[in-house]
């Protein structure tokens, strides 16, 4: 008892330490202990330190357990020879042959252990057949109480496979992640060594369980009364292990007056836990929320549960997995009046009458508080009261499953008995995940008739084939693919075949003769070989059956696995090997788990993410990124931390010549007067973002400036003008700091900025409001100490006096620049890296960066562990490989380019790795995709630092630069741990390494001896720095139309992998986007086809309406997308961006408009044939509409379009010559894109400026001050015109220069064109010419003696 009472202590203590850390009471960084006392810690740690000793000293689970089992303990399927007999399987013996070995013939080989009694087992080994060539190299293992139903045990990843022998002799030990508590054992080989046979010795290690058992019969219950009325308590552990073959009932409830509530339970195979604390509101309404966890419980197996409480903290544990939840309700302690029930919910007044279904189980080791409620029901205690009957042992229902594993060869052939009543009748149980599978086929007499039971749309389905085209069906049922056990049953009465699932009504079938089933039923497939009357209609089914009956004989499976009875292939038998793939849930960011049998999905729609996993981000991680992709100013959602756990954001991106500002609006943007407030009772207004504290925080971290414009006007209201000094007003910062200075003066000096500017209005003071005048003041400024930003709360407290009042506004958080974009470093010694700590990426990471470098290989980051690693490199001059290993075997990714990747110029790599796939990324080359195995390891177990630049060994590594370094949406400061390394030095030499971006809108920077050029072929724009639109005007019979080529660099991409379990795949991509004005409807914007039929076309409808149209299989209907009913044909410029990731298509329109559809179908365009922009001639695509709007073309401006890599429009004009560019009607270059901005996106920075200036609300304060502004007008409009002057002389001098520059371009574009050109042809076969500008450098001396490599 000792031991249990220290347990539960120890389960409380370490709970409550565990909630307090969560919820942060204790910050260890800090050293601060918030409401937790320092007696409580020691008493805590206490009783976690003495429990552990104590179990410990008390509880050596570690013991041999097969060595003194008798012969009649062992138990096989063959033994090959009387020497092979099972019960020569001990390990390190050389009884007989010296182990086990079963016969050749056996198809499906097992060893069991009777281990006598339920024992704890903690650890195996395994030892082949002594000095032979016969050894086990994978093998499963299975547990059970009975030696009936068995369960599969799987390790901490779900993994069941236990790796085996390399030889005869050795012993390999696998020590369980988790103990099985079980009576029987069995070793199920799955490989053995190819040049010998299966031979197995095994030992066990564990020890004795004991525990106390009650089996309740689903019609009673135990009820633990109280000494008093009620129990309140503020801390509770309850814990208990149960199994059961029902999906539903109640395994403890108790209720209070005053509306307090905790009730556990089965429910639909998971179990729920529903839990209030004084709401009364949740009492009386039918809204009670459950917390739920765990799925199929109901498997005859044990499962552990343990809830604990404290306060409203509560941890739900089932098996091992654990959910941390905040209860419902207003108090803190659990009030339950006169009894906990355990196993049903009595109804007062009437023993043996429940609420709820009751449990129909067994549980053990049942304790409430430290109470042993089981060990006090057996010795009749009189807090106990029984209803019904309920006995101490537990009784085990003979509900043997089978298992059919291939959703293709799968099948189980069973004789149709005869029945003397004619017709016939089949009864099962089925459970799966998959949505389609054939369940049970058979002959008719009158051929070719056949009947199929069968899964279709996941729902139950019934098939009368009267011939190959002539069938009769009928359905049932709803999600019968959701895990659970459903009951089918199939039976003919005269010329009707009826079918029944569960308790749903039934369904029926006309026949128009007397049924009679063939010779044989196939149950869950169809045998290879042609058998007459049975077909697989989509997949053969893939899940467990039991409760098998034909014409009310029950069948025994054990006969069909001895050959005794009918046949199988591929079945598991006695055991239903399901697999929750959702628990735990891998998808991230609230992604919606589902699962088939072999596999999980992630929906990831409206989370804003996207990915197998929805890991990674549909948005950009700062305006900066924006502008860089072409973009202008205007509403954007954000994501900071990229995959990260933060959620994007929505911002106002301000987009100007130089700067590209962030901002962030709160709820309080007027001017605010104040009035009446002292420091006692002092007027506070809390400020609340657009984004969360953690998003700003994000925010502000990320860009290299912020600034918050503070406008503060004043009368008789002073800021600091106190005896004492103590400030009168205040605001706080965004950690909760109060901070006393104000705009435009530095932090921690009560001053404003009139004292910084030395212009104050009474220079006794250092705030004009401090002067505390009659008329009013001004100290407005600007805040831009980032780490202290944004402004969260102002406090102002002097406003009480006759005539005093202030009038404040805060202005929006505006921030400018990404840190991340051009944080680099230099590597110039092979032996020389950058560390960081270990990579955090045990089930997710994606990695991105930069680089550029002349040497022909190395590694640009390499992380390992025991034995997994993740590694990326540049393996050769055109290849880049990621490679990594979790267990299953070593992985490697490559693309392949068809241009040198050390060219001294900036590549772009970005790999990813999840439970679900892998994939890498160079440049704009197509995307390598490999799939994670379905069974196999999945956590990456690293323990070594993170390698930047080589490795460990100091070998193979990287030389040249590194940037924008970015793992799992955190970005590594390469340039603060360079400044200390040797070898490595920050920043990046070169034109195309510094912060400002050269090249515009996808373009591309590339450096030569005497500059940069910018290569703006991969963009929809021109000009030296990809910043000039490419627009046309269209009239009716204009078209553009663009014919592609094969790339040549998707021929060369190949993946090359060690391990075999990955599979490789690709992901349909597409990225469009277009600006257009017209004024005519319906219209043909753009369209895509393939040599396939297949289709996407960007169309305006009869209404005006985009229609978007996705035409990816010929048998099917398009999908069509209607953003909304206004029409776009309304003369103005508009923009439209549409990207596509397998099913999930993102579109936008304009700024103000983002949306997310789902495709029936997650196809590649297969061999894309054109694009066409305008008239459609000579092309049948099938569907009116579409049809109409290329008949009609289009007229009007089309501006800056782009399919993926390809700018239709440039191509044209650039290439009239070309025979990849098709040209009808007239074209007529316009300039049409450049009113976009100014037409559609309207910058909000003109209007915070006018405000920001700090003038307009403080203007209208007082009459008296008008001669002040007059004076200030005046001088505005005269500083005004002397900087019109300046530009004046400053764009003519411009002009001058950029004449100059014309000319020495003209005089160097007969040397440099020709070998680009060349160059350009070789590499990509481009459908038209490279388009490179170039631009000359002033200081082409590199001041770095190591700028050779790079």
């Amino acid at each position: 008892m000792i031991p249990s009472v220290l347990e539960t202590l120890r389960g409380i203590a370490f709970m409550r330490f565990t909630l307090f850390l969560q919820q942060g009471y204790i910050t260890v960084g800090r050293m601060e202990l918030r409401k937790l006392s320092r007696l409580y810690i020691f008493i805590v740690f206490f009783f976690n330190t003495s429990s552990s000793a104590s179990a410990a000293n008390h509880h050596i689970c570690n013991g041999p357990l097969v060595s003194m089992l008798p012969q009649a303990s062992f138990k096989s399927s063959s033994q090959s020879s009387v020497s092979y007999a099972p019960h020569f399987s001990k390990i390190n013996r050389r009884d007989g042959a010296g182990g086990w070995s079963p016969q050749v013939t056996d198809r499906h080989p097992w060893l069991q252990l009777d281990l006598r009694d339920r024992m704890e087992v903690t650890a195996v080994a395994t030892q082949g057949c002594y000095g032979g060539s016969d050894w086990v190299s994978g093998y499963l293992l299975l547990f059970s109480d009975t030696g009936r139903a068995w369960k599969q045990y799987r390790q901490e990843d779900g993994v069941g496979r236990f790796v085996g022998n390399v030889n005869a002799d050795g012993v390999v030990h696998h020590k369980l992640s988790h103990s099985i508590r079980s009576r029987f054992l069995r070793f199920v080989p799955l490989d053995w060594n190819p040049s010998g046979w299966v031979g197995l010795r095994v030992e066990v290690f564990g020890c004795a369980y004991k525990s106390d058992l009650a089996d309740f019969d689903g019609r009673s219950s135990l009820l633990y009364r109280f000494n008093q009325k009620s129990m309140s308590t503020v801390k509770d552990v309850i814990s208990l292990s149960f199994k059961s073959h029902q999906a539903e009932g109640v395994l403890l409830h108790g209720e209070g007056q005053r509306g307090d509530y905790i009730t556990l339970e089965l429910h639909r195979g998971r179990l729920a836990l529903y839990l209030n604390l004084d709401d009364t509101r949740l009492w009386f309404s039918s809204g009670r929320v459950a917390v739920t966890l765990s799925s199929l419980l109901d498997d005859q197996h044990w499962h552990s549960v343990l809830i604990e409480r404290f306060n409203k903290q509560v941890n739900l544990t089932v098996d091992t997995h654990t959910q941390h939840f905040r209860t419902k309700g207003e108090g803190d302690s659990l009030e339950v009046d006169y009894e906990l029930s355990f196993g049903g919910i009595p109804l007062p007044g009437k023993p043996g009458t429940f609420l709820r279904k009751n449990f129909h189980g067994c549980m053990e080791n049942l304790y409430y508080n430290g109470i042993n409620i089981i060990d006090l029901a057996k010795r009749r205690k009189p807090q106990i009261y029984s209803v019904g009957n309920v006995t101490f042992s537990c009784s085990e229902p003979q509900l043997v499953s089978t298992t059919f594993l291939s959703s293709s060869s799968s099948f189980l052939s069973l004789p149709a008995m005869p029945s003397a009543s004619g017709g016939f009748m089949v009864r099962f149980q089925f459970r799966t995940w998959n949505p389609d599978g054939l369940l049970l086929s058979t002959r008719l007499p009158l051929e070719p008739q056949r009947l199929e039971l069968h899964i279709s749309n996941s729902r139950l389905r019934l098939t009368h084939h009267m011939s190959a085209q002539q069938k009769e069906e009928v359905s049932t049922g709803h999600r019968v693919n959701d895990g659970l056990w459903h009951s089918a049953s199939l039976s003919s009465r005269g010329l009707q075949v009826t079918m029944t699932l569960d308790n749903e009504p039934s369904s029926a079938i006309e026949l128009g003769d007397h049924m009679e089933a063939g010779d044989s039923l196939y149950f869950g497939g169809c045998p290879s070989l042609n058998v007459s009357g049975c077909e697989n209609p989509k997949l053969a089914f893939q899940g467990c059956m039991r409760l098998f009956s034909i014409n009310s004989q029950p069948m025994d499976l054990n006969l069909v696995h001895q050959g005794r009875l009918g046949d199988y292939k591929e079945l598991q038998f006695d055991t239903c090997g399901i697999h929750d793939r959702c628990l735990p849930n891998f998808c991230e960011h609230g992604g919606q788990c589902s699962q088939s049998w072999s596999s999980f999905y992630c929906d990831c729609s409206g989370t804003g993410y996207t990915g197998a996993t929805c890991h990674n981000s549909i948005y950009e991680a700062s305006c900066e990124a924006y502008r860089l992709t072409g973009s202008s100013s205007g509403y954007f959602s954000i994501d900071p931390d990229g995959s990260g756990p933060l959620a994007p954001t929505q911002v106002y991106c301000n987009m100007t010549e130089n700067k590209v500002w962030t901002v962030v609006t709160h709820n309080s943007t007027d001017p605010v007067r104040v009035q009446g407030s002292t420091l006692q009772k002092p007027y506070v207004m809390k400020f609340n973002y657009s984004a969360s504290p953690e998003q700003l925080m994000a925010l502000v971290a990320g860009s290299e400036q912020c600034q918050q414009e503070v406008l503060y006007g004043c009368r008789k209201s002073r800021l600091f003008n106190t005896r004492d000094g103590s400030p009168l007003s205040w605001w706080v910062d965004q950690g909760g700091e109060r901070r006393t200075y104000w705009g435009g003066f530095l932090p921690g000096v009560q001053q404003c900025s009139c004292s910084m500017e030395d212009n104050c209005m009474d220079m006794n003071y250092f705030c004009n409001c401090d002067a505390d005048t009659d008329s009013w003041a001004n100290d407005t400024g600007v805040l831009s100490y980032k780490e202290h930003l944004p402004v969260s709360e102002i406090v102002i407290g002097d406003t009480n006096r006759t005539g005093s009042e202030a009038l404040y506004r805060i202005g929006p958080l505006r921030c400018y620049g990404d840190k991340s974009v051009w944080n680099a470093a230099s590597f110039y010694q092979e032996s020389s890296y950058l560390h960081f700590p270990t990579l955090q990426a045990e089930l997710s990471a994606d990695i991105s960066f930069y680089f550029k470098t002349s040497t022909p290989s190395g590694v640009f980051l390499e992380n390992v562990g025991l034995k997994d690693f993740i590694r990326v490199e540049l393996s050769s001059p055109f290849v880049v490989t990621f490679s990594f290993d979790v267990g299953n075997g070593p992985v490697v990714l490559a693309i392949k380019s068809h241009v040198p990747l050390n060219d001294r110029q900036w590549h772009y790599v970005r790999a990813e790795r999840s439970v679900k796939e892998a994939s890498l990324q160079v440049d704009q080359m197509p995307l390598r995709f490999l799939e994670a195995p379905s069974e196999g390891h999945l956590r990456l177990r690293l323990n070594s630092q993170l390698f930047v630049g080589g490795t460990a060994a100091r070998q193979r590594g990287f030389l040249g630069c590194i940037r924008t370094l970015t793992i799992n949406g955190v970005t590594f400061n390469l340039e603060e741990r360079a400044k200390m390394t040797p070898g490595v030095s920050a920043g990046c030499p070169g034109h195309c390494s510094g912060s400002s971006s050269l090249c515009h809108n996808r373009g591309r920077c590339i450096e030569n001896n005497t500059g940069y050029v910018c290569d703006c072929s991969q963009s929809a724009y021109g000009g030296p720095s990809c910043k000039e639109e490419v627009s046309v005007s269209f009239d009716r019979e204009s078209s553009v139309t663009y014919t592609f080529q094969e790339p040549f660099s998707v021929m060369q991409n190949r993946s090359f992998q060690a391990s075999s379990v990955y599979r490789e795949n690709s992901r349909a991509r597409e990225n469009m986007a277009l600006i257009f004005m017209t004024t005519q409807s319906p219209a043909m914007l753009l369209t895509v086809s393939t040599f396939s039929q297949q289709y996407i076309a960007v169309i305006l409808a009869r209404n005006g309406s985009l229609q978007i149209w996705y035409h990816l299989h010929v048998d099917m209907r398009p999908d069509v997308f209607s953003p909304r009913p206004t029409s776009l044909a309304d003369g103005r410029l508009h923009r439209i961006r549409i990207h596509r990731e397998g099913k999930d298509v993102y579109l936008q329109i304009d700024k103000d408009m983002n949306l997310k559809y789902i495709l029936s179908s997650d196809t590649v365009l297969i061999s894309i044939k054109s694009l066409t922009l305008g008239k459609v001639t000579g092309v049948n695509a099938g569907d009116e509409e579409v049809m109409q709007a290329g008949s009609k073309g289009f007229i009007g401006c089309l501006s800056s379009v782009q399919f993926n890599h390809v700018a239709p429009l440039k191509a044209a004009l650039l290439n009239r010559g070309s025979s990849l560019v098709s040209v009808r009607g007239h074209l007529v270059e316009s300039n049409c894109g450049a009113l976009a901005d100014s037409t559609i996106f309207h910058s909000q920075s003109d209007h915070s400026e006018t405000v920001g200036r700090g003038k307009g609300p403080l203007r209208n304060a007082s009459q008296s001050n008008s001669a002040v502004i007059g004076g200030v007008v005046s001088a505005v409009v005269f500083i005004t015109l002397c900087v019109v002057a300046v530009m004046t002389r400053f764009l003519y001098q411009h002009r001058q220069a950029q004449r100059d520059a014309s000319i020495k371009e003209k005089e160097h574009r007969t040397n440099l064109e020709t070998p680009y050109r060349r160059e350009a042809a070789y590499q990509t076969e481009p459908a038209y010419r490279t388009e490179l500008h170039l631009h000359d450098s002033h200081s082409s001396t590199l001041r770095d003696n190591r700028e050779y490599y790079i």
